[in-house]
């Protein structure tokens, strides 16, 4: 005879994340939504979602500075999801909160792409998504990050696209999009090191002739 008690929890573990976003939206209770609120209701399966929900902004070209505030918490869930801690955000950025209205409305537009990206998702090739090569796509998340929240052009996109990639894979431990995400991250490293190697050369041809 199966515990009630467990299978509660496994039944929570089960639901698809599309499920826990409309339980919010339809909760008549809550006049706001917080950042802490899908935390909170998203437990420890809270790193893909909220990752993603701070990543897929950057996918699309972004006013001045976004990169740099939206980066932050990305920072601080690569490096929990990297040491194998539990998602945890400062209160400054957990408190952030919307209408719940405004909730809806944004679910309306987002929910059914994301309910068709869930039905490609499913668990695959496990060991990808898995300690210890969870810890090692902390990691890879984390450099991603930072590259995200610095001031370089055209650095936030295909880090951005790639944390995507890599959030999907956590929401339904999907070894074959860790495979597209590392496949992201190569390209992303390239073309913001190529970015950055052009500035270098230009700088010091700036140097040379107008100073020298």
């Amino acid at each position: 005879m199966s515990n009630p008690v467990r299978a509660e929890p496994e039944r929570q573990r089960r639901r698809k994340i599309s499920e826990i976003l409309y339980s919010l939206a339809e909760d008549t209770s809550r006049e706001r939504i917080s950042v802490g609120d899908l935390l909170s209701a998203m437990g420890d399966r809270a790193f893909g979602p909220l990752m993603l929900l701070f990543a897929l902004p950057n996918v699309l070209p972004m006013p001045p500075g976004a990169s740099g505030i939206l980066g932050v918490p990305l920072i601080i869930l690569a490096a929990q999801l990297m040491l194998g801690r539990k998602p945890w955000l400062p209160r400054v950025i957990a408190g952030r909160s919307m209408m719940r209205a405004e909730f809806v409305t944004m679910l309306q537009r987002a929910g059914p792409w994301l309910s068709k990206a869930e039905r490609l998702l499913k668990p695959r090739l496990t060991i990808l998504v898995t300690p210890p090569a969870e810890y090692v796509i902390g990691a890879i998340c984390l450099i991603l990050a930072i590259i995200l929240a610095l001031p370089i052009p055209l650095g936030n996109m295909l880090p951005a696209f790639a944390i995507c990639l890599f959030s999907f894979a956590i929401l339904e431990r999907d070894g074959i999009w860790i495979i597209a995400g590392l496949i992201a991250f190569l390209i992303s490293i390239t073309v913001v090191g190529g970015v950055l190697f052009a500035f270098l050369k230009a700088a010091i041809f700036l140097i040379n002739n107008v100073f020298m």
